[in-house]
């Protein structure tokens, strides 16, 4: 059987970078459906952020509201995020007005999945309240087309498989 030099370097080259970690994690996409209570006055800033099992932030997700002027008032991401200030412009929207919808996508490792790790929504208004874990909830299969009920400015979310 004649090996293809080009085909055993490529194959060998792959195999070298995918276990020195340089691979890149499988991911899924979900539509995040996020219902807001009906509420009066500003728009909300929603941050959506990917929980390690122990608590600690992974990464940022999804944020509701892009002028970073107002970042700080989202007290427990903020001393996440206001330390590393990792570019999340791909990943940011217009905040979420009382009574209205919104629908993001996020994108999440898949081995992540089932393993501890937490979504969380924080939710901040100006002049209102702050809700550190306006919802939070362990990432599973069993997830997937629930209404999970909020407890401070978001009615409900569903997360949508795409």
């Amino acid at each position: 059987m004649k090996i293809n030099k080009n085909t055993l370097f490529f194959a060998l080259i792959t195999l070298s970078l995918s276990l020195i970690g340089f691979a890149p994690n499988p991911t899924n996409k979900y539509k995040c459906l996020i219902q807001m209570q009906d509420y009066t006055g500003e728009g909300a800033y929603v941050i959506v952020s990917l929980l390690k099992p122990d608590g600690s932030y992974d990464k940022t997700l999804y944020v509701n509201g892009n002028d970073d002027d107002w970042f700080f008032d989202i007290d427990a991401w903020w001393s996440y995020y206001g330390k590393h200030r990792p570019n999340i412009d791909a990943i940011t929207g217009a905040t979420l007005s009382g009574g209205t919808r919104g629908m993001s996508m996020l994108e999440i490792e898949t081995d992540k999945l089932n393993k501890g790790y937490k979504i969380r929504f924080e939710t901040a208004v100006e002049d209102q309240e702050y809700y550190k874990d306006d919802v939070e909830f362990i990432l599973n299969d069993s997830i997937y087309n629930q209404k999970i009920s909020g407890k401070g400015f978001i009615n409900y979310i569903r997360l949508i498989p795409n």
